[in-house]
């Protein structure tokens, strides 16, 4: 199996900045950098320093200027309402300009921020690319998030306008995002200009006098009046976005994205890390409110001038555990990146893949899975029926693009279970121990990348210096701190065993619960699973075992908890202590589907718990809190 990824990686190595000066020729720019790469300016320093660009232009216009104006630039398929368009890129620009002549009319100009609060809707798209186009900074909050959540978000990014809609959708249900928004807008002490809102015949929602304007009425004036926005050329270190992710504080912590360098990494990530080339169908099964859904449903695609996939529903019941399978059929896609959960649950609701084969799957080249650890049974799941390669990558919100990965693009490496392989270009990953310093190959540490970090990655966070360099540059001066903890082999290759608040201390061993999760999700009734480590009073910590069983298992669970406790008795030794295993119905998830630990380790040693804003299903952590108090736990 031959790859240029060596090769590749030596000369990234070798010359960081021709490197990405190399790549960003792929792009369109309004003016040239004075220095690729400036150590000076922010805080470990800045990409394309001088440069002027538009993300929207090279995501958009440049397609419709080059020959691609026919080509499907975005499909929205919903499967809950059955409903589906395309846009031509041609149609997207149409869209795209309505939408920023409304803003503009609005008072947003550059550097202005925009809340957008929208389901996975067409116009949550639209959104975020007028945004680009004027040189506004969007903030994409997750559609149905409490009010309190989104009130702290217009708090920090203080936003002139929001976009929302009446109602989001999920299976079997309406969520009215209309009363949050109203509750949210309330709550903030910013005050909030204008909410534009999108009225789904779902249900649709009263609009208030003076502040909210009709999404579709002020689309249709623009157009009917031949609106034409130019796209505002804006520096390449200028923010594109504020993404929050969750902080150990309580404050979601504001992940700043550049316009520039974002763009080059992306475009680069497509064809050498994703194997994917102009014009093919690329799906990304995530929510425009992740970073997944930023950078490769939006973003990435649109800039490589391939077609998107917008999808509204749920890998298994919207109506079952075929409908992945349906889309890529009826939209010949060539890769899908999904989360390890939704094939977790595709998997507990067909475990034989009986679904598979009913669809022409032709198209279909390579499956990829990131977002949470990938066990390997699951990928060989996937291998096994869908008979292609299953790629697992590790990355983050604050990088924005895969941090390591099996490079498809540039010729696949030999698979290790477990292992998102190898860095990429850009990242020269290490392992330290908590002094900072190497550890010997297959030694667990803390993954941490060397200074500076690649394009597109975080070069801040918003209005806040201090507590990013605090957050992730101060504990390993010279290095970010990814908080993830892992292992690299003898042969470069990464394994992220868990974040480095799951490593549990057991009578004085450290173990990681991703690698006891390996071993459950072995046992051949165990569709999905999850460890934590609870307080024990001898030996500091003990790991506890959760498990969802798969749909057609009839055993008692007695013996299936003898049988897992054995298997990692077996697979770890006797030092990981593990004795007791959970039944549950399902896995407490966060929307983007990482699962809960942190929460159920709480639960368990009786300590007091708040609700997580992101959770999935609130009911779910009762049940937990329920099945421990049976086993005398919590």
């Amino acid at each position: 199996m031959s790859s240029r990824y060596f090769d590749v990686y030596a000369e990234w190595k070798r010359d960081p900045e021709g490197f990405w000066a190399n790549a960003a020729a792929d792009l369109d720019w309004f003016k040239t950098w004075d220095k690729v790469f400036d150590p000076d300016a922010g805080v470990y320093g800045r990409w394309f320093v001088g440069a002027e660009c538009n993300t929207c232009y090279n995501a958009v216009d440049r397609h419709v200027e080059s020959g691609r104006a026919k080509q499907t630039a975005l499909i929205y398929d919903s499967a809950i309402t059955g409903s589906q368009q395309s846009f031509t890129y041609a149609e997207l620009k149409a869209q795209v300009v309505a939408l920023a002549s409304v803003l503009q009319n609005q008072g947003v100009r550059k550097g202005d921020r925009v809340i957008i609060y929208m389901p996975m809707v067409p116009e949550a798209v639209f959104a975020m690319l007028a945004c680009a186009r004027l040189g506004a900074v969007h903030s994409v909050v997750f559609g149905g998030f409490a009010a309190r959540e989104l009130a702290t978000r217009i708090d920090d990014s203080r936003p002139d306008v929001i976009i929302s809609a009446s109602c989001g959708l999920e299976p079997g249900r309406v969520v009215a995002y209309k009363p949050l928004l109203d509750d949210a807008v309330d709550m903030a002490k910013h005050k909030v200009r204008h909410c534009l809102i999108l009225q789904r015949p779902q249900q649709t929602c009263e609009l208030i006098e003076g502040r909210d304007l009709d999404y579709a009425d002020q689309v249709a004036r623009e157009r009917a009046a031949g609106a034409n926005v130019d796209c505002v050329p804006v520096a390449a270190t200028d923010p594109l976005y504020v993404l929050y992710t969750s902080g150990t504080t309580g404050q979601p912590k504001g992940v700043v994205r550049d316009n520039g360098g974002h763009m080059v990494m992306l475009k680069w990530t497509m064809q050498n890390e994703f194997g994917i080339a102009p014009g093919e169908v690329f799906w990304a099964a995530s929510d425009v409110g992740w970073v997944v859904g930023h950078s490769y449903i939006v973003y990435a695609p649109l800039l490589h001038g391939c077609t998107t996939i917008l999808f509204e529903g749920k890998p298994v019941g919207t109506p079952d555990a075929g409908t992945f399978w349906r889309v890529i059929e009826q939209h010949g896609v060539a890769a899908l990146f999904t989360a390890p959960t939704a094939f977790r649950a595709i998997r507990k609701e067909d475990p034989d893949g009986e679904f598979i084969p009913k669809y022409d799957l032709s198209k279909f080249r390579t499956l990829f899975l990131a977002g949470e650890r990938a066990d390997p049974d699951t990928i060989k799941w996937a291998e096994l029926h869908l008979k292609r390669p299953v790629i697992d990558h590790w990355w983050q919100t604050e990088t924005g693009a895969p941090i390591s990965q099996n490079p498809i693009g540039l010729g696949q490496l030999p698979v290790k279970y477990g292992s998102p392989c190898v860095p990429m270009p850009g990242y020269d990953v290490q392992v330290l121990d908590d002094a900072g310093h190497p550890v010997p190959n297959g030694t667990l540490g803390n993954v941490v990348v060397k200074l500076p970090l690649p394009p597109g990655c975080l070069p801040t966070l918003w209005n806040a210096d201090e507590r990013f360099y605090n957050a992730y540059l101060a504990e390993f001066p010279g290095y970010y701190k990814t908080a993830d903890a892992g292992v690299i082999d003898d042969d470069g290759y990464l394994f992220i065993m868990a974040r480095t608040d799951d490593i549990i201390n057991v009578a004085g061993h450290r173990l990681s619960t991703g690698g006891m999760e390996e071993v459950l999700a072995e046992h051949p009734d165990v569709a999905e699973c999850a460890v934590i480590g609870v307080a024990d009073v001898m030996k500091g910590q003990l790991p506890l075992g959760f498990v969802v069983l798969n749909g057609k298992v009839s055993r008692e669970f007695a013996v299936i908890e003898k049988e897992i406790v054995k298997l990692v008795r077996d697979r770890i030794g006797p030092v990981a202590a593990l004795k007791t295993v959970v039944s549950i119905k399902r896995l407490p998830k966060t929307r983007s589907g990482k699962i809960l630990r942190a929460t159920m380790q709480k639960i368990a040693d009786s300590e007091e718990w708040k609700m997580p804003a992101t959770i999935d299903d609130p009911v779910i952590l009762d049940e937990i809190t329920v099945a421990l108090k049976e086993r005398g736990i919590g």
